[in-house]
């Protein structure tokens, strides 16, 4: 491990736990060898790769970053506000978990580059640019150049999303994919068929757009019933229901453990010939072929980022395509938010459930190197494409499942937000919000997407080292507990957190007595008093004036965008985007 920043401890303890996971022994460097590199990666079959963290983009100097002060420079927050108020913050180390996933992905691509003959000794990584590319697609409806999205951080009550409250104080989650349980349950409970249509419109967006207002009576009519009732109503009609429980309550749970166990690996022997990289090739996957049947986020953001890697990406949909093409806002035809995720990717429509649509899939695979699903559990067997059947076609083949549950299946499905709730995770964020659960920003399946994609490139490079075909399993649940270990201290200066300017919200962090003693120095009053002088000195001033004081001072500090298009508007992320009709984000990685 090498130069990280200061104030930002949960990136070194996020590279470290993953690291080990991943199999990598860890070293720490002497101070005075550390160099530039956040880490390196050494091995005898490969040279030595440095991974390097840039951070001076965003004009936040290296000292001002922090984990709350990234969150608010990359939108994150802002997103995840649309809900949770804009004082709410995730309470977890968030980005850090994500961008040093993301930076040993790219350092495993690039391992794997060099043994193909490639030159890749050096990864330039932007965590900045990975919490950009993790909104991407709340990003793209914000910006979509025809009829963009209005969803400001903020503007929504915090007491009519989900989760619900019972009679007893049970808070928990609802969960359906298909309309039918949904109305049959609303009737059940005595909302009108009208408003139960009303709320299923909401509730089906709320993975899209990170809101869902429900009408109020839907609320009210829970709280009116003890949850053993609703429990019972759910069961009869079909609805998955889930309790928001604490994280020490998952790690009671039989299939919890304390190591996070983020991947399940099985390894199939075959004999492997390494391909060869085309001449002059500026990505390490380049020359590699995946094969992806996924829908919603979690598998096509790790489709997205094997993509930004070089490889060559086709994607399965149905005949017809992906329903999720026509979501608006949509530029030339097609919903942004989808472009955000599969713009780079390939199409072939398929019905896999065919025997000519199967038959296609093989010849696929014959001639591919990964193939990536997120089905539901037993799907690929009862197609006959699950990790057997596709290595009798090709014994040297990654196979990749992207699930909810893992090993252990709950009774329900496994999205983002039971997942959440049964995790803990959901608890973690309430802690830190406005809101009574998790966040509707889609962290789980973000994160899952990037860990699913990290164990692919995993998969890969062993593959390339051992001559063996693999399957690799990850998961949401094992996604939360991993991120559920990386919990934000709470700062004891009683002065981190978001807070109100002159112009808008801006996220402070100041973690420490030295930061605590600048702040004083600055309000020129003690250090006691910082708490009690601070909120006028800063409802005085605008959060960009705001921000270049403490970037002075070295303490972590960004504005709160409450409309997502502003980030597009600050020259200081320019680099970070290309247009496409709506802001694209660029890869956070360059390769030297």
């Amino acid at each position: 491990m090498g130069r990280q920043p200061s104030h930002w401890a949960g990136l070194a303890t996020a590279f470290g736990r993953q690291a080990r996971l991943l199999g990598l022994s860890e070293h720490s460097q002497p101070a005075d060898q550390q160099g530039e590199a956040a880490f390196s990666l050494h091995s005898p079959d490969f040279g030595t790769i440095s991974t390097l963290l840039e951070t001076e983009a965003g004009g936040m100097t290296h000292a001002a970053l922090s984990e709350l002060s990234m969150q608010a420079a990359s939108g994150i927050l802002s997103v995840h506000g649309r809900s949770s108020g804009l004082s709410g913050t995730l309470g977890l180390d968030y980005l850090a978990v994500l961008s040093s996933a993301m930076s040993l992905q790219a350092t495993l691509a690039a391992a794997l580059g060099q043994l193909c003959g490639g030159r890749f000794s050096t990864v330039s990584v932007s965590p900045l640019g990975c919490g950009l590319l993790s909104i991407g697609q709340y990003l793209a409806g914000a910006t979509a150049s025809q009829d963009p999205e209005q969803l400001l951080a903020g503007g929504y009550d915090p007491g009519l999303r989900p989760p619900f409250v019972s009679q007893d104080g049970v808070v928990f989650e609802l969960e359906t994919l298909d309309p039918q349980p949904w109305r049959a349950f609303w009737e059940a409970v005595g909302v009108p068929a009208e408003v139960a249509g009303q709320a299923w419109k909401a509730f089906l967006l709320r993975y899209a757009k990170a809101v869902c207002s429900m009408p109020a009576v839907c609320l009210s009519s829970l709280q009116a019933l003890s949850y053993a009732r609703i429990q019972e109503l759910a069961l009869q009609t079909g609805m998955a229901i889930l309790p928001v429980r604490t994280p020490a309550q998952r790690q009671t749970d039989a299939d919890y453990t304390a190591l996070s166990g983020l991947w399940q690996y099985q390894r199939h022997s075959a004999p492997v010939s390494l391909r060869a990289l085309t001449a002059n090739a500026d990505l390490p996957l380049q020359g590699l072929r995946v094969v992806e049947s996924c829908r919603r986020i979690q598998g096509p953001i790790a489709g997205h980022l094997l993509a930004l890697l070089g490889a060559e990406v086709i994607r399965l949909e149905p005949p017809g395509g992906d329903p999720l093409r026509a979501m608006p806002p949509c530029v030339d035809g097609c919903s942004v938010r989808f472009d955000a995720l599969n713009q780079l990717k390939s199409v072939q429509e398929v019905d896999i459930k065919s025997a000519e649509g199967r038959q296609a899939i093989y010849d696929l695979v014959r001639e591919s190197d990964v193939f990536l699903h997120n089905w539901a559990p037993g799907k690929a067997r009862e197609l006959q494409l699950d990790a057997q059947d596709l290595h009798a076609v090709r014994p040297d083949l990654v196979y990749a499942y992207a699930g909810g549950w893992g090993q252990d299946q709950v009774d329900a499905p496994g999205t983002d937000f039971t997942v959440q709730a049964w995790s803990g995770i959901a608890h973690t964020i309430a802690q830190t919000s406005d809101a009574r659960g998790g966040s509707l920003f889609t962290v789980l399946d973000v994160l899952g997407g990037v860990m699913a994609a990290l164990g692919i490139s995993a998969a890969l490079l062993r593959r390339g080292l051992t001559g063996s075909g693999l399957r690799v399993d990850s998961s949401l649940l094992a996604t939360a507990d991993h991120l559920a270990q990386a919990v934000s201290p709470i700062s004891k200066t009683g002065v981190s957190g978001v807070f109100q300017t002159g112009d808008g919200f801006m996220a402070i962090d100041c973690q420490s007595p030295v930061h605590l003693y600048a702040l004083a120095g600055w309000l020129n009053v003690s250090p006691d008093a910082v708490w009690t002088v601070l909120p006028d000195r800063l409802l005085s001033q605008s959060a960009l004036s705001l921000e270049a004081q403490l970037d002075v001072l070295g303490i972590p500090a960004r504005r709160v965008h409450c409309n997502l298009a502003q980030l597009r508007a600050d020259p200081r992320l320019a680099s970070h985007f290309h247009d496409k009709g709506y802001s694209s984000v660029n890869s956070p990685w360059r390769f030297l």
